[in-house]
Parts: structure tokens; sequence; C-alpha cells
């Protein structure tokens, strides 16, 4: 029973820090464009702020008022993004004209970064690829609302990874080839770095600024995913009585259809580690990584639970509609040996030397987040949480 909360708190935490990390993007994305046309203007830790906790409320308001009636935006933001990925691709690689080595990038970058260990740049910078597979799990949790989960989880879940690798892979090599100023996109101009890259591949500020608009509407897009997700993965967990506050956060309005209790305490959640921001972005960051880090070691967990039963039908459904063999053996192990990696290589600093402003915070936080999920199992869950109850149809 300890086993599987502490499972379902860390992926709850896991899913508020993605929220948190894709929430703050709306800010610098929109500053970014205001300084293209305003360059002598400033930009404000204040703003970021501001511009993060309007997009959380938005979102909370969408969510709670909108989206049962408007399924189709998923379609949407689909279907936006990948038109997107077509247009700048085939764009920056038209308008380049040289390429540059990405030996060069890459030598860059380890001279910036300051270890001297070639191994240690690769395996801490894997936290940005990583990001691509944030919330990999999030049909799981949206499984209740399928009419034919048994298929439709498991093809979105390869479908994701499918489409994830066939996009985010020669996207992100096209745009290193494509860099002719390395230390140009590392200053930083206008707090998004990808628009300088941009600008050096089209050589046009229209252009890059357009490509920057099309990456906040994917930004709002994916937030809405996160948030509905998240949203359900508090409830479900409250719906066990899990939660200091079960009662209220396991309901689902009545009126709205959707669990507005969970979506409030989610928001309220986000809003909190805004607040971070105006004190830190080093440790705001740091919320953000622990996202990744607390994702894995859930998968860990169940990988582990399914290689200690032997992927047997006591853990596996028996009529279920999609059978891995051996390969979910493999991937059990592969998931198994890959969170201990990274839970130690993504608490490493990304620069030498080590300052306070450059520190990574992420076993703080991580260890905060720990405090309080069994601050939350001896105050309530340890009474009252029994677990979900799986009955396998026949």
């Amino acid at each position: 029973m300890p086993q599987s909360y502490c499972c379902a708190a860390f992926n709850i935490f896991g899913w508020l820090s993605i929220c948190s990390g894709v929430t703050i993007q709306a800010g610098p994305f929109i500053e970014a464009i205001r300084l293209l046309f305003n360059p002598d203007s400033k930009v404000s830790p204040w703003q970021y702020f501001l511009l993060y906790q309007a997009t959380d409320v938005l979102i909370l308001l969408y969510n709670i008022y909108l989206l049962r009636r408007t399924n189709w935006i998923h379609d949407v933001g689909f279907v936006f993004s990948l038109c997107s990925f077509v247009i700048i691709f085939v764009t920056c690689l038209s308008r380049s004209g040289t390429f540059n080595s990405a030996e060069f990038v890459w030598t860059s970058f380890i001279n910036d970064s300051g270890w001297g260990s070639d191994a240690v740049v690769f395996l801490s910078g894997m936290a940005n690829p990583n990001f691509l597979w944030a919330g990999i799990d999030g049909a799981i949790h949206l499984a209740e609302e399928c009419s034919n989960a048994s298929t439709a989880v498991p093809g979105a879940l390869f479908s994701t990874i499918i489409v994830g690798f066939v996009t985010a892979f020669p996207f992100g090599i096209a745009m290193l080839y494509c860099i002719k100023d390395f230390d140009l996109v590392t200053a930083d101009l206008t707090g998004v770095p990808i628009y300088e890259i941009w600008y050096q591949a089209t050589h046009s500020a229209a252009a890059a600024t357009a490509f920057v608009i099309f990456i906040l509407m994917i930004a709002l897009f994916a937030l809405n995913g996160c948030v509905e997700v998240s949203a359900r993965l508090t409830w479900s967990f409250a719906r066990d009585n899990a939660l200091v506050g079960s009662k209220y956060i396991g309901k689902v309005d009545e009126k709205q259809k959707v669990p507005t209790w969970a979506l409030l305490a989610n928001a309220f959640v986000i809003l909190i580690i805004g607040c971070f921001y105006l004190g830190s972005s080093t440790a705001f960051n740091a919320f953000i990584g622990s996202g990744l880090l607390l994702q894995q070691c859930c998968f860990a967990m169940l990988a582990a639970l399914l290689l200690w039963h032997r992927r047997s039908d006591f853990v596996l459904p028996l009529n279920r509609k999609v059978r891995l063999g051996w390969f979910g053996w493999v991937a059990n192990m592969v998931t198994l040996l890959f969170a201990p990696l990274i839970t130690i290589i993504y608490c490493f600093p990304l620069t030498l030397p080590v300052a306070p402003s450059n520190a990574n915070y992420a076993s703080a936080v991580v260890g905060v987040m720990i405090l309080f999920v069994i601050l939350n199992w001896f105050l309530h869950a340890r009474k009252h949480f029994k677990g979900p109850r799986i009955q396998w149809s026949s």
C-alpha cells in the first residue's frame, strides 16, 4: 500500500512540475515578441511572473467551463503542431544556405559549460530532449474517459513515441546545423534562444517572429492537455481518499462534468511554484527539472513490479489487446536502469564553477516534495487510503 501511495504522489508532483514548466513558457515568448518591436525596453521578472499567473488562471477557467464543450481542441492542437513543424523545418533548411558542422556546435557547448568531460555534458544535456517525452503517461490517466481504453491508450502511447521521434529528432539536428553564430545564441538577447537560431537560418525577423508565435500557440495547446491530465490524476488519487481534503477534491462537478476542486487545487499549487520565480529563477528551474526525475522514478516502480512478478497475469490482464512479449521485458529493464542514472545525472550542475546562481537545486526540491508526501501520509493517507481496486473483466 505505501508503494502505490508513493508512486501516485510522486507522479502528481511530477505532473505539477511539468505544468509549471509549460506555463512559464508563455512569458518569455510574449516578451520576446515585444522586444522585437521595442528593443530598448527591459524585461522584469515581475512581467514573467504576471504572465505566468495569467496563463495559469486562463487555462484553469478554460478547463472548468469550456473543455467539455470543445473536445475538438486537442485535434486542432495536434494538426497545428505538425503543420508548424513542417513550415519551420522546411523554411529554415531552404533559407539557411550554408550549414555549420554539428561538431562546431558541440565543441562550443563543451567549452561554454566548463565540464571537461564529454560524457558528463552529454548525460546532463539529456534533460532537454528528455523533456520531449515528459508526460508520456498522460493517456493512461484519461483512460476512464475512453470508451475503448484497452486499445486507445496503448495506441496513444505508441503514436506519441513514433510521432515525437519522427518530428523532434530531425528538427533538433536541423536546428543545430542552422546555427551560424553560437555566441549570439547563448547570449539569449530576447529570452528565447531558438529565435536567434531561426533568425540566423532564415535571415528574416518576420519569419522568426512568426515561428515564435507558432511555438506560443503550441505551448498553450500543450498546457491545456497537461492541466487536464494532472487534474484527473489528482482527482483519482483523492477518490481513493489519499489526500487531505479528499472529500472535496475527489468530487466531479455535476454541472460542468469536470473535477473542479482538483483543477483548483492544482492551479493553486502551480501558482505557488510560480512565486519561486520571483525569488530565484534557478530554484524555479529546479522544480521543472524535478518533474522529469519524479516521473522516471514512478515508471521504474511500475517496471520493477512487473519484473518482480515476471510479467504474469497477476499484474497484467489476461485478455489484454496489446502484448509486447520479449520486448516488454526489455522495455521494463531499460526503464528500471534508466531511473537511477538520471536521478544522479539530473542533479549535476549544468556549468562549472558552481555558484548559488547556477547550482542545481533539484535534489533539494525533491526532498521538500518527499516531506509533503510523508506529512500527508501520517496526517491522512495512513488511515484512509485503501488504494485503487481493479477488476479484470473476463
